[in-house]
């Protein structure tokens, strides 16, 4: 296996994200398979920025309960 950074990792996922136009969620599965990793392992390899954007796509598909806000 090849050196493979969590910054490398982050970047990557990033960058095809924005290419496909897809979500992050597909993204990061893209780039496991790539690597023939298993996405448990990839979790230690994503940015805080990732995990931020990521938890939003997952409140927005509805696979995570939205969090109260108070209104400002």
């Amino acid at each position: 296996m090849l050196d493979l950074t969590p910054e490398l990792f982050s970047r990557e996922v990033q960058d095809i994200a924005d290419a496909m136009g897809e979500g992050f969620i597909e993204a990061i599965l893209y780039k496991c398979e790539e690597y023939q990793i298993e996405p448990e392992f990839a979790s230690s390899l994503l940015s805080k920025s990732i995990i931020d954007k990521l938890h939003n796509e997952g409140i927005d598909l509805n696979l995570l309960p939205k969090t109260a806000q108070l209104p400002i």
